[in-house]
C-alpha cells in the first residue's frame, strides 16, 4: 500500500505543511550550506544526501501505519 497523504488532509493545515517541508528539505539545506560560505560542490553533495533521509522517513511512518492497522485487524478478530 502506497501513502499518498490525501487522507491526512482531511485533519487540517499541519500534514499539508509537513509534507511541503519535507519537499523542500534538500533545497534549503543547499541553501543554509551555501550561505554559510561553504563551496557549492560540498552543499550541492549535502543536499543530495538530505534525501535518503526523506526516504527513511517515509519508511518509517509505513512501517508504522501498516502495524498499527495489524494490531486493529488483530483485535477485531
Amino acid at each position: 500500500m502506497l501513502d499518498d497523504g490525501s487522507e491526512e488532509l482531511f485533519e487540517g493545515i499541519w500534514p499539508f505543511i509537513k509534507r511541503a517541508l519535507i519537499l523542500f528539505l534538500p533545497i534549503w539545506v543547499f541553501l543554509i550550506c551555501w550561505t554559510m560560505d561553504v563551496n557549492i560542490m560540498i552543499s550541492a553533495i549535502a543536499a543530495g544526501l538530505s534525501l535518503p533521509l526523506i526516504q527513511v522517513f517515509e519508511k518509517m511512518k509505513l512501517k508504522h501505519q501498516m502495524n498499527s492497522e495489524s494490531d486493529s485487524d488483530n483485535v477485531i478478530k
